[in-house]
């Protein structure tokens, strides 16, 4: 029997899964065959027995001796960011472990697509933040920017969160915060656009009221919109226990507007790098993850593309929820529908 690696891989040979370095997208593929075993859609073979050993001793706390500097910012020397990634494991448990350790959120997880930073001065690294999928309904945000619930839909991935954000606590230099913000909001929408194909053009974030005044985020001319109501990302039932926390946005673009206000069934088309150009450029994403699945018929690529935009913009919502109407889900449901099985009964409360 074939396992659960070695199905995915068979999938995408299928569907012709594969990205731009012509690779099998066998991640993604494994992860969309999960959630229709989830579903009770398909069966998937036995999973492999794994040891969690090692991964137990591996986030154990570790001990760790953190700078301890008080000076100004012209005498600490030159300050930068370093790009963590997942395959880092030494900055990824620095980052990890400077979280853990001093952010009132720990470490994580963090929500749907990421970056991670650390701040680092000749000393060694003086914090860290971290940029992360955006809140999915955000009244004072959505009235600012102008969004009803369709738009808003098409155009959430553009947003990003800040979603940590931490200066060591022994370091004490004055206008350190804000400089490593601006260094971070500078180079932002390159490194969003380098690893998930979209530019955004708006960073969010949340600061509570009841400890912290958001002082940096005004240093580096963020905008107070307004407070939360206290509920959290998985408030299902509508009932606040959260801390209320100040609203914090920053326009990474001088037409921002402009953008977040454009109808998404509007999504311009591939673009060819020259107009007798054989190469095609995808428009965004969800086209380079996706873009080249033979599918049948067009309209099923389309549907496709929405789907993954629907789930990118809310990464923990059920079907109903990230799709935002009937049609939609139902269209949902018909895409995973395997081949050769009746359609699958879609069900409304």
């Amino acid at each position: 029997m074939l396992t659960r690696t070695a199905l995915s891989r068979e999938v995408c040979g299928w569907l012709g899964w594969q990205g731009a370095d012509g690779q099998p997208k066998d991640m993604s593929c494994r992860v969309a065959l999960l959630e229709l075993s989830r579903r009770g859609i398909i069966e998937l073979p036995a999973g492999q027995a794994v040891s969690f050993a090692k991964s137990r001793e591996a986030s154990a706390p570790v001990r760790r001796d953190w700078l301890a500097i008080e000076t100004t910012l012209s005498d600490l020397g030159p300050v930068w960011l370093v790009a963590v990634d997942s395959g880092q494991a030494e900055l990824s448990s620095t980052w990890s472990a400077m979280m853990q350790a001093h952010h009132p959120l720990g470490a994580g997880a963090l929500c749907g697509a990421q970056l991670r930073y650390l701040a680092a001065c000749e000393a060694g690294f003086v914090g860290g933040l971290s940029f992360s999928a955006p809140a999915w309904r955000l009244a004072p945000r959505d009235e600012w920017i102008g969004w009803d619930d369709r738009i808003r839909q098409a155009q959430l991935s553009k947003v990003v969160a800040n979603s940590r954000f931490l200066i060591v606590p022994s370091i004490r230099v004055p206008n350190l915060a804000s400089h490593v913000l601006s260094q971070a909001l500078a180079r932002l929408a390159n490194d969003w656009q380098s690893r998930y194909g979209i530019t955004p053009v708006l960073v969010e974030t949340f600061v509570d009221r009841s400890q912290y005044r958001g002082t940096c985020y005004r240093a580096a001319n963020w905008r107070l919109l307004g407070q939360t109501q206290g509920r959290g990302r998985q408030d299902r039932r509508h009932v606040a226990q959260e801390t209320i926390k100040d609203i914090w946005v920053y326009p990474l673009q001088s037409h921002w507007q402009a953008i977040l206000q454009a109808d998404g069934d509007t999504l311009a088309p591939p673009r060819c790098v020259s107009p007798g150009a054989a190469q095609i450029i995808p428009a965004d994403w969800a086209e380079e993850e996706f873009g080249g699945c033979d599918l049948p018929d067009v309209r099923l690529q389309r549907r496709l593309l929405s789907l993954a935009r629907d789930f990118y913009g809310r990464p923990t919502a059920h079907v109903a929820q990230a799709c935002a109407s009937r049609a939609k889900t139902k269209a949902a449901y018909r895409t995973w529908t395997p081949p050769g099985l009746p359609d699958f009964q879609f069900m409304t409360a």
